[in-house]
């Protein structure tokens, strides 16, 4: 089995890689289902700030693949997201090259929604290009598109991680005011859109630099070969040098592309539909649908069943489906962690727990307490009182307290007077109620219930930390 984090999270296999960080498949022992998770593979304190930035966003829109959850177990750290399985762009023109204008106008309508709504929360993607736009494998259906990979936004006005004359980015999706130093703004992303656009029309990637001095020696140009010209004005618009000549919203350039869709010729029936196929493969062995194969829920830890009480099975039933190192508890599991044996059958659990006995195989009868006593009287059925105070206790009895500390029977509504304190041997027998345990016997100090690991508590605190000092700093800029 994989590697398990923070026991919930189960990696499977690797999918995907970037700067920052190895994207795998792995298996949510918590909401029973596959996630992508990505970890971190270093752990600098740039590296770090970065990570709690991208984990940090929250965006809810079909459109948008933001991280739902992080975790950390020891030196590592992950944040995961949706699992989604149809690939990228960039797969999606390796299968078909070209696309047909209207399925371009159906893409680019989805990526303008999800960059509306990150645009409304501030945030400043810096990163748009085919690779981070993933698709749904939804066949020759609606194509579905989810804009990915956050890992070098920001918000608008926060203070930048790199120097003012260092850009950072991906090669060829640069906007020109980038080149030059400006801050990041949401027209640098509408540039990187145009140029997505004009990748899906062409089939190939675009000379950004090619178009960018082109566009300022002749103005706009001519509509490329097979590009209908309604489309081209909105693309056009998107790539236009100055940002001030562009869309300066996601929101206007959507409202530009539905008025293009409507002048645009109907699709030929006779061209093949486009398909968007699973790139994700069959599971890794030892993994199925329903998660890794016989894994308990909580990731290698077991868990209460419904036949079995906190402290195990409860009238010794025999638990389904536990083999081997599970009913053992001598042997690890799969993902590492070793099963707790069993506890012993009772061979009564039904019956009053009785107080210790002075011999081997003897059960003596409950004693009630008479209205009067005298003082040197022997209770019936107890034999010679040395005897019972040097007699073995039965395992799994609670002992009574020890000779000379008489139990007060007050809180249990047994009445003190009648209880004989003159022989310190027979006080360790005095009946009480069945099944409440004399207050000698409980009188240790309770259990703590351990928390969490240092592995898991430091790394935790330590990023609670760094963003509480961003936070701090941030307040002091303002």
């Amino acid at each position: 089995m994989g590697e398990v984090f923070a026991g919930r999270y189960e990696l499977a296999d690797p999918i995907g890689r970037g700067g920052a960080g190895a994207v795998w498949r792995a298996w949510d022992h918590r909401r029973k289902r596959y996630v992508a998770a990505k970890v971190l593979l270093q752990s600098d304190a740039h590296t770090l700030l970065r990570f709690v930035r991208e984990q940090a966003l929250r965006i809810d829109h079909p459109h948008v693949l933001a991280p739902a959850s992080w975790a950390a177990d020891d030196d590592k750290v992950l944040f995961t997201m949706d699992l989604v399985s149809g690939g990228s762009l960039a797969h999606l023109i390796g299968d078909y090259g070209p696309l047909p204008p209207r399925f371009v106008c159906t893409l680019l309508d989805q990526l303008l929604a999800g960059l509306a709504t990150v645009h409304a929360e501030g945030v400043v993607h810096r990163d748009i290009k085919p690779a981070n736009i993933l698709l749904e494998a939804t066949g020759t259906g609606r194509p579905h598109l989810r804009l990915s990979d956050f890992g070098i936004s920001m918000r608008k006005g926060e203070p930048r991680l790199t120097e003012t004359d260092f850009v950072i980015g991906t090669p060829g999706y640069f906007a020109p005011e980038q080149m030059l130093g400006a801050e990041p703004d949401f027209p640098a992303d509408l540039f990187a859109v145009g140029l997505v656009a004009l990748y899906l029309l062409q089939g190939a990637k675009p000379d950004s630099q090619a178009l960018v001095e082109q566009f300022a020696a002749h103005g706009t140009p001519a509509a490329p070969e097979g590009v209908p010209e309604p489309l081209w004005q909105v693309v056009a618009n998107l790539l236009q040098p100055d940002p001030h000549a562009r869309f300066r919203t996601a929101v206007g350039a959507r409202k530009a592309l539905a008025a293009a869709v409507e002048m645009l010729p109907e699709a030929d029936p006779a061209d093949d539909p486009v398909e968007v196929f699973d790139q994700l493969g069959p599971l890794p062995p030892g993994f199925g649908p329903s998660g890794p194969a016989g894994a308990s829920a909580g990731g290698g830890r077991a868990e209460p069943r419904g036949d079995q009480g906190p402290h195990g099975p409860q009238g010794g039933q025999e638990q389904p489906g536990r083999t081997g190192a599970a009913t053992t508890g001598h042997e690890p599991s799969e993902t590492g962690s070793f099963h707790l044996a069993p506890p012993p059958q009772r061979l009564a659990p039904d019956r009053p727990s009785a107080p210790p006995v002075p011999t081997a195989g003897h059960t003596p009868p409950r004693y009630t307490p008479p209205a009067a006593t005298t003082p040197d009287a022997t209770p019936p059925g107890y034999g010679h009182p040395l005897h019972q105070a040097t007699a073995p206790t039965q395992p799994g009895a609670h002992p009574g307290p020890l000779p000379g500390h008489a139990p007060s029977l007050a809180p249990y509504g047994v009445q003190t007077s009648a209880v004989r304190e003159e022989s310190p041997f027979t006080k360790s027998y005095t009946a009480q109620p069945a099944g409440v345990p004399s207050p000698a016997a409980g009188s240790g100090t309770a259990r703590r219930r351990p928390g969490p690991p240092a592995k898991v508590a430091v790394p935790v605190l330590l990023l609670a930390l760094v963003c509480y000092a961003i936070g701090i700093w941030a307040l002091t800029q303002a």
